[in-house]
């Protein structure tokens, strides 16, 4: 009796990780999108952190300490973004209590 627990306890961990392989796949092709000052600065990243795009309006041109610093918000803005959809994808697949590890 006991075996056939530690089977059935196999084959479910690894369906869950096929299911995780699938939903991590998947979310590579997931894109974000980070804003900064009303859109003046956009950065454009995939939901596995790889930056796809930046896009820069003219007006933020002006200066370069601000357009510094309205890229950095806009990437805290992407990776915020792509950290709740991979939670909101993952998190489903995981049994109560455990955490993602990113």
């Amino acid at each position: 009796m006991m075996k056939g627990g530690m089977g059935n306890l196999m084959k479910q961990a690894q369906m869950m990780q096929a299911n995780m392989q699938k939903a991590q796949a998947e979310l590579a092709n997931i894109d974000v999108e980070g804003i900064a000052s009303n859109g003046l600065v956009k950065v454009t990243m995939s939901c596995r952190n790889e930056v796809k795009r930046v896009a820069i309006d003219d007006a933020a041109m002006d200066d370069k300490e601000t357009l510094e610093d309205l890229v950095l918000i806009a990437m805290k803005d992407a990776i915020a973004k792509a950290e709740a959809t991979s939670q909101a994808r993952l998190g489903g697949l995981m049994p109560a209590g455990m955490k993602l590890p990113f």
